[in-house]
């Protein structure tokens, strides 16, 4: 298993600093495994194959270029910060 671990800082509240840790096996587009923290609580979520699929067909979107945008946000980390934005709800 795979798992990487980044900061960030939501547009929603620019002064927080959370961590999220991204883990998966063969790659994202079989699913993975989430935990945000903001060190007081933590939340845990998965996200399955077929929640991606579902989603790259929502947004119509090719699903391995949904993936690799997936990739980019989630654990690609400094990298791609400046492209993507996360919000905190």
């Amino acid at each position: 298993m795979e798992k990487t671990l980044n900061r960030i800082h939501p547009v929603s509240d620019p002064k927080a600093t959370y961590f999220l840790q991204v883990s998966w096996e063969k790659d994202l587009g079989t699913g993975f495994g989430l935990l945000l923290s903001d060190c007081r609580c933590a939340w845990t979520g998965t996200v399955s194959e077929a929640d991606i699929s579902r989603e790259a067909a929502d947004i119509e979107m090719d699903r391995e270029k949904y993936v690799e945008e997936l990739r980019k946000a989630l654990i690609a980390g400094e990298e791609s910060a400046a492209e993507y934005n996360f919000v905190i709800s």
